[in-house]
């Protein structure tokens, strides 16, 4: 899969461009707040059908215009594909394949694959259970589309328990009436979503570990274990029903503890998941080298568990990665990307000068041209 071409209208600073791409790698390279990043937002919206910087809607839409437009041509199975995007500001969006209505922008997610790498990632280690929540919600829903679909419906249950639990302290005749109702919602959607968070790590696992050990030539033995916040074993996931009942046992527990905080304690909302190096919590004892190639290990992993689905490779977008890379992680990245359509902004114009098929843009103010 690769990318052949974006046009982009009224998006960011954006106001109207078409910029053409390689099969191999490209290099969006101009000074700080050009708009090297709005494109790369551009070209991973129709992805996911989300920015990736946690935008509104209305926020991605160039300041005094009434509507963003994103184009996106792309090459899948040696046949040409095209996702047309439009964004309002009364928070409407219109979403069409090949010319064709989609009713939503979530029935796409999985047509257009693409793997984004940008400095916030090199500290997943570290970071909290919120951004480890959405490195799995992001990876498993490139390949498994349905579990957008499972994620939204959970979050739906999530809310109304929430309220239900809020408005307890006014409305206890109403909550004693519905939560066992809810409760056993949630726990049949946290059942499935938890089996897809622990699938997903299964598989990821092996690629963690040979680019770890590739990219340090160290002896550490890294693992990263899914731990679901029902205090399960990791391998008691695997059992769907085994889950849903113990989801149900835990949210029929504590209502008084519940309603004293407003909202809902156990669920895949609460899920983490636990990274170590030779037995250890690599988040602590880990250096920062070591958390760095831990994050860039879980990143190329999402790439070639995209191949291993789909029998090629999905387009990276690298934002800005390679600054904050020393130089012999920096190498290994260029190494193991190649062969493989790359995406990647950088202040340097001539990165890569010399090589063969790196194509040069320069981004000046959201104007792109071709560098010579």
């Amino acid at each position: 899969m690769y990318c052949k071409k974006i046009e982009v209208e009224n998006f960011r600073n954006i106001e109207r461009a078409e910029v053409e791409f390689s099969e191999g790698v490209n290099i969006l390279a101009g000074a700080n707040a050009q708009g090297k990043t709005n494109l790369l937002e551009a070209i991973f919206y129709p992805s996911m059908g989300r920015s990736f910087r946690g935008a509104k809607t209305t926020e991605m839409i160039r300041f005094g215009e009434k509507q963003a437009e994103i184009s996106l041509f792309y090459r899948d199975r040696k046949r040409d594909q095209r996702i047309d995007v439009r964004v309002y500001r009364e928070k409407l969006r219109q979403v069409e394949k090949n010319g064709n209505r989609v009713d939503k922008l979530s029935d796409i997610v999985g047509s257009f694959r693409a793997v984004l790498f940008h400095p916030e990632h090199l500290s997943l280690i570290k970071s909290s259970p919120q951004e480890r929540r959405s490195y799995l919600d992001m990876a498993i829903g490139r390949i498994r589309p349905l579990y957008i679909h499972a994620l939204q419906k959970y979050n739906h249950i999530l809310k109304q328990r929430n309220a239900l639990l809020r408005n307890a302290v006014t409305d206890r005749r109403a909550f004693d009436a519905t939560i066992e109702l809810w409760s056993e919602q949630l726990s049949v959607a946290a059942a499935e979503l938890s089996v897809m968070r622990y699938e997903y790590i299964l598989r990821a696992r092996r690629f963690i570990g040979e680019s770890f050990s590739e990219m340090t030539g160290e002896r550490e033995i890294p693992k990263v274990t899914y731990a679901g916040s029902s205090g399960q074993k990791e391998s008691e996931y695997a059992d769907k029903e085994k889950t849903r009942k113990k989801y149900f046992e835990l949210l029929m527990s504590a209502h008084d503890r519940e309603i004293a905080v407003g909202a809902t304690l156990w669920g895949i909302h609460k899920d983490d998941l636990t990274i170590d190096l030779n037995g250890h919590r690599a988040r602590i004892y880990g250096s920062q080298g070591q958390q760095r190639s831990l994050a860039l290990a879980m990143k190329l992993a999402e790439g070639e568990i995209c191949r291993e689905e789909y029998g090629d490779y999905p387009v990276f977008l690298l934002d800005d990665v390679l600054s904050e890379l020393d130089s012999e992680r920096r190498e290994y990245l260029l190494h193991r990307i190649r062969g493989k359509q790359v995406i990647l902004t950088g202040c340097d114009p001539d990165l890569m000068k010399g090589e063969d098929e790196v194509r040069r843009i320069l981004v000046q103010n959201g104007t792109y041209s071709e560098i010579g």
